[in-house]
């Protein structure tokens, strides 16, 4: 089932570059609040549509959404799931227009703050209890938390063990299923009270753009249950009822995120007993007729790749596809790669060949904080190295 949120397809698939942005953080906020059963009001639904619009600010909208609660008289039975899901929309909406990412426990931690401050009196706080909770997928059963004692030296483990982690060399697969083992473990943990799903979520988004990867699209929004059941099935496991524990769902979100396909995400397919019609979980991907062959150097080569053009590898700018392998495993300077293309012109190699693969998160910065380092070099994101894997794949 797909799970309802606003619908701000029009300004994600149409809109302008602004105005996609803004959709896009919204509908992800407001459809992140389906897995914790919450729906937003009619009245934020408003304000993120004249938000979208460029009619008011998001700061704006929160005293806009504070008066507005401040200043009813008469509560609805709901209004306080509500105000929940309306105060944690606008506070995900405000963190996904920036690219900011503390990746770090201490970072996970702010983002809970962050996104519950206003909601939460414990926002910001590790949980000082053991917990479990019935699953509808589980039968009732629930998946084994981490005890409350060790969740700050968990989560240190776990965000050192990816900063360490070597993406170089890695195929496409091998990447996802990497990003798939980190995303379940820090859930697992489930460090805070409330929220963690939701901050999960968040804190991948920002991560997964801090590799290179764009996730500006409604998967997130549209599917944010079958997002947190496939968390669930991950980290479940049951000896006795021959039950192992089962990533594939969460890794074939990940793939339609990251590489473009298209499995079906319906909740009956995560149940750990499904049914019959609901027991194999397809992949709605077309293939097409006919591979795209993309030059990968000048007009004038003769070289050619193919690359499915649904996905998130695929660039038909040729700029893009040469400096992705001129730079390879190396951490180049713009001299170095101008030297390498062979061009003069400093000015024409930023507009049409580093800027492009910069914006479309094949290269980064080796100092994203201070772009003027007088040691400044430019390397590949884990999105360049996967393209970079398929360009040299049995050369």
């Amino acid at each position: 089932m797909k799970d309802s949120s606003l619908d701000f397809s029009e300004y994600i698939r149409q809109g302008e570059p602004t105005k996609r942005e803004a959709a896009y953080a919204w509908s992800t906020a407001i459809g992140l609040q389906a897995v914790d059963g919450l729906k937003t009001s009619d009245y934020l639904n408003d304000l993120a549509r004249r938000n979208i619009e460029g009619e008011i600010s998001i700061d704006e909208v929160d005293r806009l959404l504070k008066s507005y609660y401040e200043s009813k008289t008469v509560r609805d039975a709901d209004d306080d799931d509500k105000e929940e899901a309306d105060k944690a929309s606008k506070n995900i909406k405000r963190i996904l227009s920036s690219d900011t990412l503390n990746f770090t426990t201490n970072g996970l931690v702010s983002l809970h703050r962050r996104i519950f401050e206003g909601v939460f009196k414990h926002a910001g706080e590790f949980r000082h209890y053991d917990i479990t909770k019935k699953e509808w997928v589980l039968e009732g059963d629930t998946v084994r938390y981490l005890n409350w004692e060790d969740l700050r030296v968990a989560l240190d483990y776990d965000i050192e063990q990816e900063r360490n982690f070597v993406y170089k060399g890695k195929s496409q697969d091998e990447a996802v299923a990497h990003i798939t083992r980190f995303v379940s473990g820090i859930w697992q943990i489930h460090a805070f009270p409330e929220g963690n799903t939701r901050t999960t979520a968040v804190f991948t988004i920002l991560y997964l753009r801090s590799l290179g990867f764009n996730v500006e699209n409604d998967l997130f929004a549209s599917h944010s249950w079958y997002f947190r059941n496939a968390l669930v099935r991950a980290n479940y496991r049951n000896v006795a009822k021959g039950i192992d524990y089962t990533p594939v769902y969460l890794e074939r979100f990940f793939r339609n995120l990251l590489l473009g396909e298209q499995w079906d995400l319906r909740n009956r397919y995560l149940h750990i007993h499904p049914t019959q019609e609901w027991s194999v979980q397809p992949n709605l991907t077309t293939p097409t007729s006919t591979p795209i062959t993309t030059p990968t150097s000048t007009p004038t080569s003769s070289t050619a790749i193919t690359l499915n053009p649904n996905s998130k590898l695929y660039t038909d700018n040729a700029n893009i596809l040469e400096l992705v392998r001129i730079v390879g495993n190396e951490e180049l300077s713009i001299k170095q790669m101008m030297e390498n293309r062979k061009l003069k012109d400093r000015k024409n190699f930023l507009e049409y060949h580093l800027g492009p693969a910069l914006k479309e998160r094949f290269i980064r910065l080796k100092y994203p904080d201070r772009p003027n380092h007088p040691r400044q070099k430019y390397l590949l994101t884990v999105k360049g190295v996967a393209l970079y894997n398929e360009l040299t794949k049995g050369e």
